[in-house]
């Protein structure tokens, strides 16, 4: 099978984690970047992980080029934004978010097309620190997508498998989306409320509480939305994590950067409201989030 050509709108952590194994195996990956980021922005991206260090040559451009493959890794609160960047939709085969949430599915699925829009997910600890320098710290790398893109995507994550990460193809979208974000939520909230990292969640028995209450409640709402999830499972993994891991959501705050609360929380609590169940260790976290993000000056808004 040809190399693929791959599109990244997003290159932070995520993207330009990613982008880097993809050029890895050989395809064509090319960074969407901001007009004022072009003329200094780097010819290769630079990725320090914990599968080994690599140095890969990406092209550069303003606007989404043709591609078989749309990466869309921005943070929710800038969607809408980057999204401006996308001027040629129908030179683009398959579009693959990987933002946190899950409301961003139905958001590109009525703008771009149900037969485009291929759900997936990714966990692990990336973080962008200088244009184009990216550092993967997690022992794992976890991406999931919509067996749907199995045909296009297969040998990719073949490839992507043999570099070390965790690649699997899901089929049962609610299982898929919601499955990260059982564990992603009660993290995100517990860290940012607490100023901590897992470890220094796990160890005070105020916040472990409140993040397992967390779990309990977002495991019970995914269910109800037909995934299947085990809350047990998440309580039993998430301490074996490093104890050093920090959320992406507290990062943001620490930084003076909006967190993702509506995306991360916000369909825990307002699905949970409406199918009358509890999720208010959801929405007491959440409140703490909230609470902590005004004491910091933000560096923008959403």
């Amino acid at each position: 099978m040809a190399p693929l050509k791959h599109a990244i709108l997003g290159v932070g952590g995520v993207g330009g984690v990613l982008g880097t194994f993809l050029a890895q195996l050989g395809d064509s990956v090319t960074a969407v970047v901001r007009p004022e980021s072009l003329a200094n922005y780097p010819e290769q991206f630079h990725l320090e992980s914990t599968f080994g260090t690599f140095d890969v040559p990406i092209c550069r451009t303003t606007e989404s080029p043709a591609c078989d493959v749309l990466w869309i890794s921005v943070k929710a609160t800038q969607l809408d934004s980057a999204l401006q960047a996308v001027t040629k939709p129908e030179a683009i085969g398959a579009i693959i978010p990987l933002l946190n949430g899950i409301d961003h599915l139905s958001l590109l699925r009525d703008r771009y097309g149900n037969d485009r829009v291929i759900a997936g997910t990714i966990a692990g600890e990336m973080e962008r620190i200088a244009p184009g320098r990216f550092v993967h710290r997690t022992p794992f790398l976890r991406l999931n997508v919509s067996s749907i893109g199995r045909t296009l995507l297969g040998p990719t994550l073949d490839g992507l498998t043999k570099l070390g990460l965790e690649c699997h193809f899901v089929d049962n979208e609610p299982t898929l989306m919601w499955g990260k974000l059982v564990f992603l939520a009660p993290i995100a909230l517990a860290t940012t409320a607490a100023g901590q990292s897992v470890g220094g969640v796990m160890s005070d028995p105020r916040w472990r509480q409140q993040w397992e209450g967390c779990v309990r409640e977002a495991c019970a709402v995914a269910t109800a939305e037909g995934a299947k999830v085990d809350a047990d499972a998440v309580l039993k993994a998430v301490p074996k994590m490093p104890g050093a891991m920090r959320s992406s959501m507290q990062k943001d705050v620490e930084q003076g950067n909006p967190p993702e609360l509506a995306a991360i929380a916000g369909p825990i609590i307002r699905l949970g409201n409406a199918r009358g169940i509890d999720v208010i260790a959801t929405e007491r976290l959440a409140e703490s989030v909230a609470e902590r993000t005004a004491r910091v000056p933000m560096k923008s808004r959403p």
